[in-house]
């Protein structure tokens, strides 16, 4: 069986939550991807909402057996020796569509092949293949080394800390943040002073949210807690009460993935257009929020289309932009947001 050698490796990633514009939720997924030379294998099945088995929210002894049978140490879990590579965010059903491949032995070498959609016990490659991509030969060293170090503990794991700690005046929209945040797969704390909080407890949070209201003598001291507990967080300054809004914020502070291996590198909004850059082609959603005089939330989809990898300009509409307007571009695998420039 012939084919050129790839390079195998694994890198954090995530399947962004959030709040939908039309009222849904989005389930956050934290996952290890399979990198093949050098790029997630993901970015190459077009624009698919998807995450690899090797999730962080799946018990340790099924994550442990999932690298098992990565390393053809148990049977393949479907026929044919196919094994799935990435599942449903959602449930993991196979009903709903899952990528699976063939992972053969050949000597010392792992290789990946007959990649395939399924969504039923046997799959159809004349239907179904990815007729494009694959087959990857994998040295046998380099890749058991890859997904040996999750068993040891020696790689990133995806056991990220899906926590934040909420700090704000309004107790009402915190309330309503949390609930939003831990409907989505996020654990969400409020408080308003962390000087009595323990040092390990401070360690479990990844991300820091302040409101509008707090000031900086405030913030200052909660930064110092952290720092003093050894605990590396992300900080977010809430742009405005609108809780979709703050979880897109908050989506992004969580993302460790490595920038380079981002789908969403870029957004501006100015001049009533917004600039977004992607690295590969992918679904993009552009949401824009605003506030009126009264503080009364706005809400406008001004974009929602596949994008080409590469720098696009999205004019906006005026009516979602005008005053104080804040801009989330999404894809299924991240987030950014923007305040409107004027």
């Amino acid at each position: 069986m012939s084919a050129e050698y790839a390079t195998f490796g694994l890198a954090p990633a995530m399947r962004a939550g959030g709040v939908l514009a039309n009222g849904d939720y989005q389930v956050h997924r934290d996952f290890v991807d399979f990198i093949v030379d050098g790029r997630p294998l993901l970015f190459q099945l077009s624009d698919l909402d998807a995450v690899s088995p090797l999730a962080s929210d799946v018990p340790p002894a099924i994550f442990t057996a999932q690298v098992r049978t990565l390393l053809l140490e148990a049977e393949a879990p479907l026929p044919g020796g196919r094994y799935v590579i990435y599942g449903c965010p959602e449930c993991a059903d196979l009903a709903c569509g899952a990528v699976t491949a063939v992972i053969d032995k050949d000597g010392d070498d792992y290789i990946w092949r007959d990649f395939a959609w399924q969504t039923v016990e046997h799959a159809d490659l004349d239907l179904n293949g990815y007729h494009g991509i694959g087959p990857f030969r994998f040295r046998g060293a380099e890749y058991r080394a890859a997904l040996g170090s999750l068993l040891d503990g020696d790689a990133e794991t995806p056991t990220a800390r899906r926590r934040v700690l909420l700090i704000g005046a309004r107790v009402a929209l915190l309330a309503k943040l949390a609930a939003a945040l831990r409907t989505i797969g996020i654990g969400a704390d409020i408080t308003h002073d962390v000087g009595d909080v323990p040092a390990d407890e401070l360690r479990a949070y990844g991300a820091v949210a302040f409101g509008r209201a707090i000031g900086e003598e405030q913030r200052a001291a909660v930064r110092r807690a952290f720092a003093d507990a050894g605990a590396d967080v992300a900080y977010v300054d809430g742009l405005a009460p609108i809780v979709p809004l703050l979880v897109a914020q908050i989506e992004h502070a969580l993302d460790r993935s490595p920038v380079e291996q981002r789908r969403l590198t870029r957004l501006v909004a100015a001049d009533g257009e917004a600039g977004v850059e992607v690295t590969s082609s992918c679904r993009v959603r552009l949401t824009a929020y605003r506030l009126d005089r009264l503080y009364r939330t706005h809400t406008h989809e001004v974009f929602d289309g596949i994008l080409e990898p590469g720098r696009h300009r999205i004019a906006l509409d005026a009516k979602a932009v005008k005053g104080e307007s804040f801009v989330v571009a999404r894809t299924s695998g991240s987030v950014l947001v923007e305040s409107m420039a004027r």
